[in-house]
């Protein structure tokens, strides 16, 4: 009989991805409600010969070291891979790879979802509603225009530039900044590139789409916040220690800026001392992708690379980078 490849896989996912894997390999789950603890992680990859993944377990030196040589692939369920030592990785002759382009639309629209919960304070008039203690008059509530206003995207990648097409149903003027402009999303967007200051002084709305990496942690610090207009919005759906949490924090309470939405937090679950108190802040539990659509074909598209890397064959995600 062939042998059937042995995957660990560190969270249970929905089921259309685990009967898509039992069709391929033998597999043992992670079935607890929780992330695995790091024992469980360096006792489950042990002898396999490929990963499932998730954000958030980290996996280095010492998991590649638990699972041994014949562990071909970590199949990371996302799209980012911070949480994984690529370069030590690439130097084992270990695949990584990624789900990218099946999440672009779900984590753009979260974004939207949070610019348009931000300046409306659509948040706030909900506890309100709930708590039945509004008196409505005419100040009640005023938030921000959204249309013909200006918009921000630091990113120009696929998510970045699916967030600013966008903004074309609300006639806005778009600016973007990112290592190199892109024909691609000036194309499909009409954004204009500009440095980051320049964007940062001219947006009504600022919205991030960039990855973590050491040169982008802070990307967003009191410096750029102080440059931002009093009356702007930052919308953070990347990756959260992107931004200065604490800096940020201080901002929304000296209205340095007028608010903020974030799906995305530098030290997840927990937020900074004071971020959960502000009404001018609007938090979502990185929730990005969570749509049904969208979780199982990141799914599909980890399997996909997991029964390549079975065959032998290159997995046609593999992070290179």
């Amino acid at each position: 009989m062939e042998r059937r490849g042995s995957v660990y896989v560190t969270r249970l996912l929905p089921a259309p991805i685990m009967e898509r894997l039992r069709e391929i390999c033998d597999y043992e789950v992670n079935a607890e409600p929780r992330p695995a603890t790091r024992e469980e992680l360096l006792r489950g990859v042990r002898g396999r010969d490929a990963v499932l993944c998730l954000l958030n377990d980290r996996i280095d030196a010492e998991v590649y070291d638990a699972a041994g040589p014949q562990c071909r692939l970590f199949a990371n369920y996302g799209v980012g891979y911070n949480n994984i030592d690529v370069p030590e990785a690439h130097r084992r002759g270990v695949w990584i790879t990624n789900t990218p382009d099946v999440l672009n639309d779900a984590t753009a629209d979260i974004a939207w979802a949070l610019l348009f919960a931000t300046a409306r304070r659509v948040a706030e008039g909900d506890r309100l509603m709930r708590s039945e203690t509004f008196s409505w008059q005419p100040e009640f509530m005023l938030g921000m225009d959204i249309t013909g206003r200006t918009l921000g995207v630091i990113g120009a990648g696929r998510i970045g530039r699916n967030f600013a097409r966008k903004s074309r149903g609300f006639d806005m003027k778009v600016l973007y900044a990112g290592r190199r402009p892109s024909p691609e999303f000036e194309a499909e967007t009409g954004g204009r590139f500009v440095p980051m200051d320049e964007l940062l002084r001219e947006s009504d709305f600022v919205s991030l789409h960039v990855p973590l990496t050491p040169e982008t942690r802070h990307l967003i610090g009191e410096r750029e916040l102080g440059l931002m207009k009093r009356t702007a919005i930052l919308i953070n759906t990347s990756r959260g220690p992107v931004v200065d949490e604490g800096a940020l924090v201080r901002a929304l309470e000296s209205r340095t800026i007028w608010g903020a939405g974030l799906d995305v937090f530098e030290n997840e679950p927990d937020t900074a001392p004071g971020l959960s108190a502000l009404d001018n802040v609007v938090m979502t539990p990185h929730v990005g992708s969570a749509t049904v659509e969208t979780r199982v074909n990141m799914g599909l598209v980890a399997v996909a690379n997991i029964a390549a890397a079975l065959e032998g064959r290159e997995p046609p995600n593999l992070v290179r980078a």
